[in-house]
């Protein structure tokens, strides 16, 4: 039955042993293969930390809120950091210094800002990004036509 199922979730395509990305036309290692879960992560954590330091230095700059709005201040922070990053240079900081990027599967570029806006939205449930397919992308890049791969600019560290 899971297998079934996760067959009609996924489509018809390579054997299941396939390497992530490799479906989708990209390379297997490198610039340009898609990222695994710890990477992710650790993008995420850095750019939760980035937003919390803004919501810090607002308050040291003089605003002014209660301790129950400071939770959705830095939430309500990264989201946008995530959608004004994204839609203009493709990374958050978080990726940046791990050298992700997310790109468009169509044609490898840029997503515009309407895709960002959909990923973002969908970022914010939380509940999508641990839902993810064999090629490792979660719900929200699959709902964008997103992945998130190896920097291609910049040179892979691996060596690769």
């Amino acid at each position: 039955m899971g297998r079934a199922l996760g067959g009609w979730l996924e489509g018809p395509g390579l054997p299941r042993d396939t390497p992530p990305g490799v479906r989708l036309g990209l390379p297997e290692h490198g610039r340009g293969s898609v990222v695994g879960f710890g990477p992710r992560l650790g993008a995420y954590i850095i750019d939760g930390i980035v937003a919390n330091l803004v919501v810090g230095v607002l308050f040291l700059a003089g605003l002014r809120y209660s301790s129950d709005v400071r939770g959705l201040a830095i939430y309500l922070v990264f989201l946008l950091e995530e959608f004004i990053l994204l839609s203009t240079a493709g990374q958050t900081l978080g990726m940046r210094l791990l050298g992700i990027r997310v790109i468009r599967l169509r044609d490898r570029g840029l997503a515009s800002w309407p895709w960002v806006a959909v990923r973002t939205l969908l970022l914010a449930l939380l509940f999508p990004v641990f839902l993810w397919d064999r090629d490792q992308r979660g719900l929200h890049d699959r709902a964008a036509g997103t992945v998130a791969v190896r920097d291609p600019v910049r040179p892979d560290p691996s060596g690769g």
